[in-house]
């Protein structure tokens, strides 16, 4: 047990180890054009960069929620934070796109140790109103960092490396590693299941086809193989495109999972999903908002970085700088969601936060073009930060508001992957939208200006593959066709802006399903309860 001084500290370390992991989702986004020249990759391997992380991401938060549980919360991301530092070092030590990508996937996994086990902490760690002021600054540090992350990116790949935007993961780890020893009390469940490994790998299988089938669709053909498909040094033999055979895949091991899940829940026994826990409104029907919110908040921090590199000129510390405007609104929106507390209800704020997001991405949509001031975007990115802010930590409490604390591990885990799969579909749909409509946009402007199918062909594949890159080096073969390539840029970047603010209006209509939470029913408790809970209820110590 800890003092109430030393908690608000290991709040403070809980929130520097999930600020490792957001900035780590966020930060490689500026980096992405250096990478892209030093490395050679392409616009696929871009998404995959991203989607590795994200995707391992989201596929293991629920095994190791309920890992926390049984084995110690404070051990797990411990363990969590070792592996993310060390997949970190792989990361910038790396010398081609396939190692990247894979050090990425690494560090996916540590990151899906630390997540689940920082919320589930913190659930168990603070009551009442406290637990609602933590929130806050839980939720407020993801919307926050989210935008720092470039920040710091762009400020290292522009003064040193692109690779030194993963080797600040190092000295940060440390430090997060002493905070907690010292400061995080350690919790366990009292009463650990057993892990429902089945349900673990359908859930990998499920998310890892889907998204395999949306960033890929474009590469292979979305129903017919394309010409001379190779899978590697494999040949694909069939006329038919992997495609829907993945979503196939996909489909019948989603249906497995669920028929798994329920078969057990009816034996008594433990599953990786809380299928218990969904029969409780605001937890189903918040996770629902939760998975369709994030498709739109994280898909276009993708395309935005890229856009201002390669059509505007900035480099990464100018477009880092940018997308700071993120960060602030984000923060302004934590101090006035901390001072809402408990006098507006949670699901207001949560609908206000996703109204505000929708308005600047409209904003932005708006405004972009090839001579777009830098201020315009700076200012819907600041709305959008705000909505950011009041959405994401308020969110999380109404989600978790109604769960008993003996099942926060599982259910911060289920709502975790909710996010997490959100954010990669997101990043798959958006990251495809974005490239998509450049190639088409792309190649029909270059057709009205008169250039041959040939020439067309290789222009269009040249700036696709390269994520944009490609369009500064054709300045000095024709500017003309540089002009237009940032046109197509600008108009995609646009559609995949309203495209975003498109998920987050479902994800609006979403929140009207949701009640607002009663006073003092945080975790299962009456109001009673919470005024004669002991701190430390249900936080049995782990062995030290």
């Amino acid at each position: 047990m800890t003092s109430p001084r030393t908690r608000w500290i290991g709040l403070f370390v809980i929130s520097l180890a999930v600020s490792l992991i957001i900035v780590d989702s966020t930060i490689v986004n500026v980096a992405v054009p250096s990478i892209v020249d030093e490395l050679g990759i392409t616009s696929t391997e871009v998404q995959w960069v991203q989607e590795s992380y994200t995707l391992v991401f989201a596929a293991l938060l629920l095994v190791f929620g309920t890992l926390g549980d049984r084995f110690g919360r404070r051990r797990v991301l411990v363990i969590g934070v070792i592996i993310f530092m060390l997949a970190s070092v792989w990361a910038a030590l790396a010398d081609s796109g396939s190692a990247l990508i894979l050090a990425r996937a690494v560090q996916g996994v540590g990151g899906a140790m630390i997540l689940p086990s920082t919320l589930s902490t913190l659930n168990a760690t603070f009551h009442g109103r406290e637990r609602g002021i933590a929130f806050a600054v839980w939720g407020s540090t993801i919307g926050g960092m989210a935008a720092v992350g470039p920040l710091l990116g762009g400020w290292l790949t522009t003064a040193y490396s692109w690779r030194w935007a993963f080797g600040i993961n190092v000295p940060l780890g440390i430090i997060i590693l002493i905070g907690l020893m010292l400061f995080v009390v350690a919790t366990r469940d009292e009463h650990p299941q057993a892990i429902d490994w089945t349900g673990a790998l359908l859930s990998v299988v499920t998310s890892a086809f889907l998204v395999f089938g949306l960033i890929e669709g474009r590469t292979y053909g979305w129903w017919l193989a394309a010409d001379g498909l190779m899978l590697g040094e494999w040949q694909w033999p069939l006329a038919l495109s992997p495609i829907p055979i993945s979503f196939a895949i996909s489909l019948v091991a989603g249906i497995a999972f669920v028929w798994w899940g329920l078969r057990r829940e009816r034996a008594g026994k433990s599953t990786m999903l809380a299928f218990s826990l969904l029969r409780i409104g605001s937890f189903r029907n918040g996770n629902v908002a939760a998975l369709i919110v994030s498709m739109g908040e994280f898909g276009i921090i993708l395309s935005l970085p890229l856009w201002l590199q390669n059509v505007l000129g900035y480099d990464a510390l100018q477009t880092g700088t940018i997308l700071l405007a993120l960060a602030g609104g984000s923060f302004l929106a934590s101090g006035v969601g901390g001072s809402l507390s408990g006098r507006v209800s949670a699901v207001a704020t949560v609908r206000a936060g996703i109204a505000a997001e929708i308005i600047g991405l409209i904003l932005i949509g708006a405004v972009i073009a090839v001579d777009t001031p830098w201020w315009s975007i700076a200012l819907g990115l600041l709305v959008y930060g705000v909505g950011v802010g009041l959405a994401t930590a308020q969110l999380t409490g109404v989600v978790l508001q109604d769960v008993p604390v003996q099942a926060s591990g599982q259910a911060s885990g289920t709502q975790s992957t909710a996010r997490q799969i959100g954010s990669a579909l997101g990043i798959a749909v958006l990251g495809t939208v974005l490239f998509t409509s450049l190639g088409s946009t792309l190649d029909s402007r270059l057709d009205a200006a008169g250039l041959p199918p040939e020439a067309r062909e290789g222009i269009v594949s040249a700036v696709v593959d390269s994520a944009g890159s490609a369009i500064p080096g054709l300045d000095a073969e024709s500017p003309e066709v540089a002009a237009e390539a940032r046109q197509a840029f600008s108009d995609a970047t646009r559609f995949a802006a309203f495209t975003a603010a498109g998920f987050l209006a479902i994800g609006l209509l979403a929140t009207l399903r949701l009640n607002a939470p009663v006073p003092g029913a945080a975790a299962g408790r009456r109001p009673e309860d919470e005024a004669s809970a002991p701190t430390g209820e249900s936080a049995s110590e782990e062995p030290r």
